[in-house]
């Protein structure tokens, strides 16, 4: 007997969000709806046992679901994230520690080279390795049009969305073993760009161009890496866009599927670009956008 298919149209939330405003990076606490993460649905099957794996962004959205997958398919979790998101970060170490595996809270801001690279010597130290890399931390925000488009804001967006993430990869890199999987969290606007995302989609579009750059030269090590490209999602970092209450209120609506995804539907594809049923995938871009083409 099978469980009967479910629609995806209606598998979660339908209509729009109310309006809300947050600071950057966000906080779950403060985001209505609550996202949903997986914390009641993922279901385990063993399939990352004994991995070690460091998540940048692992506090809160995707970041948190998919360390709250992870654990529950055996892994050992190290989260990387902002000093003002230790509350949420301490959920999601919980989440980790209830399904029997280690946890590790990493706090810093990835704009500091110090940091962004000593992120992979600590979870080392602490978890015994380094298997998995989930390069996920990101920086959004929303411009009336691209003369308003400010310097300080712009570099935000690049040194956390590209420096960064170059800066965490290139300091595990040299001692990833064979089998050992990095995976970039890109975006739908990296294909699709949005003129009020403007500097958010160019750095999208680069992680594209560093994950085929680099699974070309870590083929030959036996190390794959490959991206997942999320359509409109809903986390903390929607509510701190600076969106108004019209975009809220019609956010994830233009999808085939007629709805924004919630983080827990990400988690499937991060497991699997992780785990050994994917193994002769690399430079890959695995579209998880209700159905938008990349």
């Amino acid at each position: 007997m099978t469980d009967t298919p479910i629609d995806p149209r209606h598998a979660h939330r339908e209509d729009g969000f109310p309006d809300q405003q947050q600071s950057q990076p966000g906080l779950t606490e403060q985001t209505s709806p609550t996202p949903d993460h997986g914390e009641s649905s993922y279901r385990g099957h063993e399939r990352l046992s004994g991995r070690r794996a460091l998540i940048t962004g692992g506090d809160s959205g995707i970041g948190r679901a998919v360390a709250i997958a992870f654990a529950r398919e055996g892994a050992d979790v190290a989260i990387a994230h902002m000093p003002e998101e230790q509350g949420d970060a301490d959920q999601t170490i919980a989440h980790i520690r209830d399904a029997g595996r280690t946890g590790l809270s990493l706090s810093g801001d990835l704009r500091d080279e110090d940091f962004a690279t000593g992120i992979v010597a600590q979870t080392r130290a602490a978890l015994g390795g380094l298997d998995v890399l989930v390069l996920n931390a990101g920086y959004q925000h929303d411009i009336d049009g691209f003369g308003t488009l400010r310097t300080e804001d712009m570099r935000r967006v690049f040194d956390t969305n590209l420096t960064g993430l170059v800066q965490t990869a290139r300091a595990a890199y040299p001692d990833l073993a064979a089998g050992a999987s990095i995976i970039v969290t890109a975006s739908v606007q990296a294909y699709n760009p949005s003129p009020g995302l403007i500097d958010y989609a160019m750095t999208k579009a680069a992680q594209v161009a560093f994950v085929k750059a680099l699974a070309e030269e870590a083929g030959p090590r036996g190390i794959r890496v490959n991206a997942v490209a999320p359509g409109p999602i809903w986390t903390p970092l929607i509510p701190a866009t600076g969106w108004d209450a019209e975009r809220l209120a019609t956010f994830g609506q233009d999808t085939p599927l007629g709805r924004a995804g919630q983080p827990a539907e990400l988690a499937g594809a991060y497991v699997y670009l992780a785990s050994d049923e994917s193994m002769y995938v690399s430079g890959a871009v695995l579209p998880v956008t209700g159905g938008k083409h990349l």
